[in-house]
């Protein structure tokens, strides 16, 4: 591996916004010492977890915890975008509410994007809003959804349709339980990583292509380039546009499509599967506006499939995914802003997609 990253600190800045660090580690050891360092000794922080990854880390994180916060609760919800609800954030206030939380005690969000997002709409609504911290435990939590302060819940399956933005106050991203993760989880990180390049910067993109088996055997000096990378670019993005009103939408390259095929496979697809195969259709689209050679497309189709991403589905018709499209929360009077590339690492907003470029797009994503 010729690009090695050291343990670091990146340190995000947003207007009228309290700065907060992502701090790169290799363990959960320096856990204790990061809290501290956030005056949270003496106050209560309550873990919150899915039932997947309690019984691997909530043991580890609730001793660094205690080691500065005696008061520590837990809550554990079942692991599955299923729990990605209201409902699910009422018990979590039931559980503050009864512990006595205030509004300086804290939240951590331990698990991957589904207890951050949950969590952190949690941090932002109770006692309208209290701090939270983000330990992510998946590739695509730790490159992506950790950072930036994007929080919400799913609502009769719309995806994120009701949330708020609530910057966190630390995220510590512990580089070592990416060994733990399954492959679908571990693609579905890969989903989000290459957009990333294909959105910003086409260096990085060619960098995974290049370097794609040290990244599917996750050796450490890849893992800790291409995490601190995408965080260092998810930075840019967020202090450059923290609340979406301009260059942030950008990060939805593949998300229109992606998140209407996500909805209609009843979330039967990691969330990552989904993204590359709306990142497929936009550079699809962007091909036939002739911005895109043929070659760079079938690229970007081709290199889902080394990193265990798919390239076509089944079940689900491309009328019914065109849809879908129009309940999305990313529609601006009434038509969507949807994301294409000029050329790989360079996106940009379109709002003149039409209905018959988006089939057309979809229906050479069908398997069947």
């Amino acid at each position: 591996m010729e690009k090695s990253q050291d343990m670091k600190t990146i340190t995000v800045k947003t207007p009228g916004q309290e700065p907060y660090d992502i701090c790169l580690k290799h363990s959960f050891s320096d856990l204790a010492c990061e809290l501290k360092k956030l005056g949270c000794e003496g106050r209560r922080i309550c873990i919150v977890t899915d039932s997947t990854v309690a019984p691997l880390y909530l043991a580890e994180v609730k001793e660094q915890v205690q080691l500065c916060c005696p008061a520590a609760e837990t809550y554990i919800f079942e692991a599955g975008e299923q729990s990605k609800t209201l409902a699910t954030v009422q018990e979590l206030y039931k559980v503050l509410i009864q512990a006595g939380f205030d509004r300086k005690d804290y939240l951590l969000a331990l698990g991957g994007g589904v207890t951050g997002d949950l969590t952190g709409y949690a941090a932002a609504t109770y006692l309208r809003g209290i701090r939270f911290i983000q330990i992510p435990t998946t590739l695509l939590a730790q490159i992506d959804s950790s950072i930036g302060g994007k929080t919400g819940v799913d609502f009769d399956q719309y995806k994120n349709m009701v949330g708020a933005f609530h910057q966190p106050a630390l995220v510590y991203i512990n580089l070592s339980v990416l060994k733990t993760l399954s492959d679908d989880q571990f693609a579905s990180g890969m989903g989000e990583l290459l957009k990333y390049g294909l959105s910003f910067d086409a260096d990085f993109y060619e960098w995974a292509i290049e370097h794609m088996e040290g990244i599917e055997e996750r050796e450490p000096s890849a893992m800790a380039y291409m995490v601190a990378k995408c965080c260092e670019l998810k930075r840019y993005i967020v202090e450059k546009d923290p609340t979406e009103k301009g260059d942030r939408a950008l990060l939805n390259f593949g998300h229109t499509i992606g998140h209407a095929i996500e909805k209609l496979k009843n979330f039967t697809l990691t969330h990552g599967a989904c993204v590359a195969l709306g990142t497929v259709a936009a550079a699809y689209i962007s091909w036939q506006r002739g911005m895109l050679d043929e070659d760079e497309f079938y690229e970007i189709r081709d290199m889902n499939v080394g990193f265990g991403l798919p390239i076509s589905f089944d079940s689900i018709s491309a009328e019914d995914i065109i849809a879908v499209t129009k309940s999305d929360k990313k529609m601006d009077a009434g038509k969507i802003r949807f994301i294409l590339l000029k050329k790989p690492g360079k996106a940009y907003i379109a709002t003149d997609v039409t209905d018959q470029e988006m089939l057309e797009a979809v229906k050479m994503l069908k398997a069947d």
